[in-house]
Formats: C-alpha cells, structure tokens, sequence
C-alpha cells in the first residue's frame, strides 16, 4: 500500500506536467468526439494515459488498470489503477485552469488510495486508507456542521444526463437555499469538498475514474461518499458531510416532485 500511494501520487505529478507541456504547442492539440461534441479526448489525454499505464506496469505488473481512454486490463494482486489523463479534457483545451489527473486504487473492490493533481493551481491532494487526507501537505478535515446553505454545491451534470432530472435537482437545490457550483472536473470538485472548498457534490451520471480518488479525499477528511456506478457505467455520486450526503439524496430522489 505505501509503495503504491507513493507511485500514484509521482506519477499524477509527473502526468500533470506533461499534460501541461501540450498547452505549449495548441497545433499538436488535436481532438476528437467520443459520444458526443462535449465528451472529446485530445492527443495530450491519450500520450498522459500511455505514459500513466507504462509506469503502473513498470512498477505493479501484475495490478489491474482501468483508464477513460484505453479501457481496462486485468491483474492477479487484488489491486487495481483507476485513471483519469485529464479529467476536463474541454476546460484543458480551451485554456480554463480547472482540470486535473486523477489516480486512484482499489483493493479487493475498495478503493484504498486516491490522488488529485491539479496541475495550473500547483496543488495536489493525496489520501490512503487510513492515513488522512492533504493537499500539498497540509492535513484536510471536512467541516461537520456545514449544511448545503453553508456554501455552494458542486454539480456535475453532463449532456449525458437526463434534462428533467438536471432540472429537478437544482430547482429543488435553490428552493432550500443552495446554489451550485461546477466546474469541468468531476475530480477537482470531490477535491474542493474535501477541502472545505465546497460544501458538497451531486453528479447523475459520474465514470469511475472521475470518481474514485475524490471518494478516498472525502472519506479521509471524515465525510461521506457515495457511487451507485461500477467500473464500467456511470451512476450517480453523492459527496459531503453527513448533513450535506443525507439531504442530496433525499433532493436528487425527489424527480422534480412538488414543482
């Protein structure tokens, strides 16, 4: 396990850098649409992952890898790399600061290790299983009493999610006195409730490498997170202190009722 955190957390940093190296040369930043004109993957995502992949095979081969772009190998260990090259691959592209490499790990199913770096503000959040949670060092503790009045809410709605839902949900958010928050990456948003950046999170259709390493941030600042997907389909996630996990699942369940 310490082994592991430590590799996941160089080589997140490693992989920032050579995402950012890409914003050097915009003519190389060739892109192209996966499911639909806002799910794209970019050559600076494809040559992060090839890069983040070699390392864990260098290192752990006989670790199982999930990735966004590349799919998914098996491994024998009980462990598997969950990867995110750039989470935010559109916000990267058109220049925005808010986008981040993801790696997580999971033991036996359970994801144990999670690593956040955020490569344009010079920050990295890294959490074990047992060992807490920072951000450049810095120990992180989720505020218990906050409320979703506290401060805003991160959301994570796509195009993939259904409108009548979306709607629902931030309606019913704004009528108990939220307001929402969001950003291109599902990742830097678990990162901010960790933080106390946020008081929340919500996303309808979340992939498990946007996912999972905010889930070990959150859980080792002492709060609550929750995906209904797997390792192959998106599902929803709910994030935040009890207060906050308890009554985003109860709003996101309402579909709009009362309206």
């Amino acid at each position: 396990m310490t082994a592991r955190s430590a590799l996941a957390e160089r080589i997140a940093r490693e992989a920032g850098g050579k995402a950012r190296s890409f914003l050097a040369h915009p003519d190389k930043l060739g892109w192209t649409e996966k499911a639909s004109s806002q799910d794209i993957v970019s050559a600076a995502d494809e040559a992060t992952e090839a890069f983040l992949r070699e390392m864990i095979r260098q290192h752990f081969p006989d670790d199982g890898i999930v990735g966004e772009e590349e799919g998914s190998t098996t491994g024998s260990s009980g462990f598997d790399w969950i990867i995110d090259p750039i989470d935010g691959t559109m916000a990267f592209l058109v220049g925005q600061p808010n986008w981040t490499v993801s790696v997580a790990v999971l033991h036996n199913g359970e994801p144990v290790i999670g690593v956040v770096a955020a490569p344009m503000f010079d920050e990295i959040y890294v959490a074990r299983s047992g060992g807490g949670a920072t951000l450049n060092g810095r120990p992180l503790a989720i505020n218990p009493d906050w409320t979703i009045r506290s401060t805003t809410v991160g959301f994570g709605g796509t195009e993939r999610a259904d409108p009548r839902q979306v709607g629902a949900f931030v309606t019913r958010l704004y009528q108990e006195g939220g307001v929402i928050f969001r950003v291109g990456s599902g990742a830097l948003m678990l990162a901010y409730v960790a933080a106390n950046r946020l008081a929340g999170y919500y996303d309808p259709t979340l992939f498990c490498w946007d996912c999972m390493a905010g889930m070990v941030l959150i859980s080792e600042a002492g709060g609550l997170a929750e995906f209904a997907g797997s390792l192959t389909e998106p599902g929803e996630i709910w994030a935040g202190n009890r207060n906050v996990f308890e009554d985003l699942k109860r709003i996101s369940a309402m579909r709009g009722e009362g309206m």
